[in-house]
């Protein structure tokens, strides 16, 4: 296929299991697999915090950084956007320049070329927002490329970040925002009227024809991630996924896997479902890889 590129990863999400293991060697793969087993968005919210609290120095968060670059170079990816939950890191009550100076170490030192992207939690509030737009915005010319919004989607709508948005474009930041995920296309709508430049998921988008046609004739992409769906509910099966709806309509698409580690997928595999369930093409394949490069936000690849 070709080298690859991913822009919606995140770093919590891609920690195996033998890496748990080696963060910390008392756990059991039993106890690892009850933690990491859910059947609904909330339960995988509720995974993905407790391997959160299993990172609680800045050399964890730089062993599965090493880990996660190691293994992407191994699958052919050469650029990566990573997301860290600085968030869940400040809610710790950890300090975060250790942890940030420790993996951006470890992507020098690596083969992807990564850039990173701060993540907010949404429902903790704008308070709580706010020291991570400043710690983004601090490092924009060290690696932080943007600035997102993850977390429980209905518990933090986008509008309550605006002013923050605003102020963040204008001290360098791009700007994401995770939407239309497990709630509806006015996420979406509300998410573009803050300033978003690519929305994380937005397949409710399909629901709106007017929002589709906007997505289109805007140019913004939609980070689409198929398997993550599935696995959350946010689709009710693989073949209700709007994908090809999305696609053929036009819509700037970008293929990830969002948490590669609890969702037990690879980005090869995405297209590899791409293809098999949903009848792309070699030639559309390849132009949903050159749109991962193209919809990047490091100038150097375009």
């Amino acid at each position: 296929m070709g080298p690859l590129a991913e822009l919606h990863l995140h770093l919590e999400g891609s920690v195996e299991v033998e890496t748990l293991l080696e963060l910390d060697p008392a756990l059991t793969r039993e106890e690892i697999a009850r933690a990491t087993a859910y059947t609904d968005f909330e339960g995988f919210i509720q995974s993905y915090i407790w391997v959160n609290r299993k990172l609680n120095l800045p050399e964890h968060y730089g062993l599965i950084a090493r880990r996660l670059f190691e293994k992407l170079a191994s699958e052919g990816v050469v650029y990566a956007e990573v997301t860290i939950s600085a968030g869940v890191i400040l809610w710790k009550q950890q300090d975060f320049g250790p942890i940030y100076e420790t993996v951006q170490r470890e992507a020098a030192l690596n083969k992807v070329r990564v850039r990173w992207i701060l993540d907010a939690t949404r429902q903790f509030g704008v308070d709580a927002a706010k020291p991570v737009f400043d710690l983004a915005a601090e490092r924009v010319n060290d690696g932080v490329v943007a600035i997102g919004l993850g977390g429980f989607e209905g518990g933090g709508p986008a509008r309550w970040y605006a002013d923050l948005y605003r102020e963040a474009r204008d001290r360098g930041l791009r700007l994401l925002c995770h939407a239309g995920e497990t709630t509806d296309a006015a996420s979406v709508w509300e998410a573009l009227e803050i300033g978003a430049e690519r929305i994380g998921h937005g397949i409710r988008a399909i629901d709106d024809p007017s929002l589709v046609e906007h997505l289109r004739e805007k140019n913004i992409p939609l980070e689409i991630c198929i398997t993550s769906n599935v696995r959350t509910g946010a689709v009710g099966s693989l073949k209700e996924h709007p994908v090809r709806k999305l696609y053929d309509a036009g819509v700037p698409l970008v293929l990830n896997t969002d948490d590669p580690a609890l969702f037990g997928c690879t980005l090869a595999g995405e297209y590899e479902v791409a293809r098999r369930e949903f009848g792309f093409t070699e030639e559309e394949i390849a132009g949903l890889v050159r749109n991962s490069f193209s919809y990047s936000f490091d100038g150097k690849l375009t």
